[in-house]
């Protein structure tokens, strides 16, 4: 049993840690670490299953810092515990280029860093995905194999991003019993006291949603450990309310936010020294905290050991159906059955909206791929995202189902599938309205810069949606979605394109991808199958002409039956065009210099799109035309809006015969 001298050299290893390597970087946030230390040095010694040489175990706790500022919090206890992956040379280094420890915890960056976490309330928000995939594989695998908790440390600062209210209710209505917050209770933000800002009570917001909730002082050992262990206890989550000092120790400026995002500086440094007796020199551990730290990240070797006889002792296909999920490896007969598919439809040719066509296409995807696990928030009979084979995913019908009803809550739904993705097992997608991706857009950048493999269904692509007017017509989205690095957008013009792009998504093992479809029908214009997936060029050549093209008509989605109509127009005239289909300028950006060369040609082009014109000129040249959309739509139907706005078989021959 650790004394509460032991524990507190254990803590106090933490704190100096962190303080010295902010005051080496002159810049970082030394409070939380202080303040947290005693709450981190609990959790790792006593409850967190973990094994600094098994890293990524698939049954270890997962261990998530919402607070992403206090990253010291996580590299000091990834150091001393034994991570290979932060020495001491990564604390000495901190904040600096080409080291693992950067201001923020960066997922990738380094073994034990279980997400990004730098924008306040995406840690608590991923949680909720990361907790509710132990739940998946928990009922698929059992308990012998999945059985594993997630805790995280947040802050007032996550607390008050309002994301955090659609996570904690997401987690209270799912009973998401082994997620476990410890809420850094400080009452501390940058400007000062958080009561200049704001008066609720936390803890009575976690209980309004369902969650266990207690209080504790986060300085005390005894009753930290108390707190996690009744929180293990429940069949809710939890929520521990620790209440802590900023910058703990700090003689003069503990306790305010001096603390929170500068260097403590060497006098108040040394005078923290001071107080809490603490006689080694910066980045000095005395060897009896060193040892001990080390015990504490060597004791989870026996539970992974212990785990590793468990899985062996499974049957084998259960065994390689795991080992195949955790992996991120798609099932060998997939292509296959999405291949004929393919087949059929471009003989049945459906006249159907790309939403209807994605439906479609995922009802062959789901039965071939059960770890696919689909949502919508709040819109599922508009995105089509649930297939025949997806029971839902809820608390009390129990967790083996395939889909997540995700209630009204477009920034919670693709913060959770990060953590879906992140937790492995699963493959998730989700769907809104094209229009609210501005609800979803931190996690979508999180989901690139973590290179998770996310899918999202983004219906009601353009001005074609019609009536609902210009709050839910997508002008600027997809230019802005484009602009965003390592993030692929796909805007299918039918059935089989629409096929093609959920054959890439799910391929994607680097990067999220963005499916952009229709809410009008659309009929199929690729009428001979292929078995190569064109999509995946990002560009093409859907529709040629005969000879030497005098103009080239490029659209993407909906826009792409225009072009061929104008193409027919002009071949009546006698101008020969060809028509480019470019549903994803990531993809066509990727292809090499001569293919890009060859699809677009020598000739003029025009490019038409029902959205932002902005960026077109990349692809039409300084003498090229644009037709699309230069300010908001209107509430109409969508022929009419076409019209109005000049988005028209007409409008594109008037701007090719200008150019020829």
């Amino acid at each position: 049993m650790t004394t509460q001298v032991e524990h507190n050299r254990m803590a106090n290893a933490i704190r100096f840690l962190s303080a010295d390597a902010v005051e080496k970087a002159k810049s970082g946030h030394p409070g939380m670490p202080m303040g947290m230390a005693d709450v981190a040095t609990v959790l790792y010694t006593k409850f967190l299953k973990f094994d600094p040489k098994h890293p990524n175990w698939p049954d270890r706790d997962r261990f998530i810092l919402s607070a992403g500022h206090g990253s010291m919090l996580l590299y000091s206890l990834l150091h001393l515990t034994g991570y290979e992956d932060f020495d001491l040379d990564q604390i000495k280094n901190f904040r600096q280029m080409g080291y693992r420890t950067a201001g923020h915890p960066e997922y990738g960056h380094g073994e034990g860093i279980e997400t990004t976490t730098g924008p306040l309330g995406q840690g608590i928000a991923t949680s909720v995905g990361f907790a509710l995939g132990e739940r998946i594989m928990n009922a698929r695998f059992g308990d012998s194999v999945v059985d594993h908790y997630t805790y995280v440390i947040a802050g007032d600062g996550c607390l008050m991003e309002g994301i955090s209210q659609e996570a904690i209710s997401m987690a209270g209505h799912m009973k998401l019993s082994k997620l476990i917050v410890l809420f850094d209770d400080n009452g501390i933000s940058i400007d000062g006291p958080t009561s200049l800002s704001t008066s609720e009570d936390h803890k009575k917001r976690f209980e309004a949603a369902g969650w266990d909730v207690q209080q504790i002082d986060g300085h005390d050992p005894a009753a930290i450990e108390a707190a996690i262990a009744k929180a293990k206890t429940t069949n809710t989550p939890s929520m521990i309310a620790c209440k802590t000092e900023i910058g703990f120790g700090a003689p003069t400026k503990g306790g305010t936010s001096a603390t929170h995002g500068s260097p403590l500086g060497a006098e108040e440094l040394a005078g923290a020294r001071k107080k809490l007796g603490w006689d080694s020199e910066p980045f000095e551990i005395p060897a009896d905290v060193r040892d001990a730290w080390l015990s504490a990240g060597a004791r989870g070797a026996e539970d992974f050991n212990a785990w590793g006889s468990r899985f062996e002792g499974l049957e084998a296909a259960l065994k390689d159906e795991f080992e195949r999920r955790i992996e991120g490896k798609l099932p060998e007969n997939w292509i296959e059955a999405f291949n004929d598919y393919k087949k059929q439809i471009t003989e049945d040719k459906p006249k159907v909206a790309t939403r209807k066509a994605s439906e479609n296409v995922l009802e062959v995807l789901t039965k071939a791929i059960p770890e696919m696990i689909g949502g919508s928030a709040d819109l599922t009979g508009s995105n089509n995202t649930k297939t025949s084979v997806q029971a839902p995913i809820t608390a009390d019908g129990g967790y083996e189902g395939g889909y997540i009803y995700y209630g009204i809550r477009e920034h919670g739904m693709a913060a959770a599938m990060n953590g879906l993705a992140l937790h492995g097992g699963v493959l998730p997608y989700g769907g809104t309205f094209l229009v609210f991706t501005d609800y979803c857009r931190p996690a979508i950048r999180l989901s690139a810069l973590m290179n998770q493999r996310v899918v999202y269904v983004m219906t009601h692509d353009s001005i074609g949606l019609g009536e609902d007017g210009p709050t839910h017509q997508p002008v600027e989205h997809v230019a802005s979605l484009r602009a965003m690095p390592n993030v692929t957008v796909i805007r299918p013009a039918d059935a089989v394109e629409t096929a093609e792009a959920w054959a890439m998504s799910i391929t994607n093992e680097t990067g999220p991808t963005v499916l952009a479809l229709t809410r009008q029908n659309l009929p199929v214009l690729r009428t001979e199958y292929r078995e190569d997936n064109l999509v995946a060029r990002g560009g093409y050549v859907i529709s040629d002409c005969d000879g030497d093209r005098q103009v080239t008509l490029i659209a993407t989605g909906s826009e792409v039956e225009i072009a061929m109509d104008a193409q027919a127009k002009l071949k009546a005239d006698g101008i020969k065009a060809a028509v480019v289909s470019l549903p994803s300028w990531e993809l066509f950006d990727a292809q090499s210099p001569e293919y890009r060369k060859d699809v677009l040609g020598s000739a003029p082009r025009v490019a038409i799109e029902a959205l932002s014109v902005f960026g077109w000129e990349k692809y039409v040249g300084d003498n090229g035309k644009v037709i699309g959309m230069h300010g908001f739509g209107a509430s109409a139907p969508a022929p009419v809006l076409y019209e109005h706005f000049g988005i028209t078989a007409d409008a594109l021959v008037k701007a090719a015969k200008e150019l020829v």
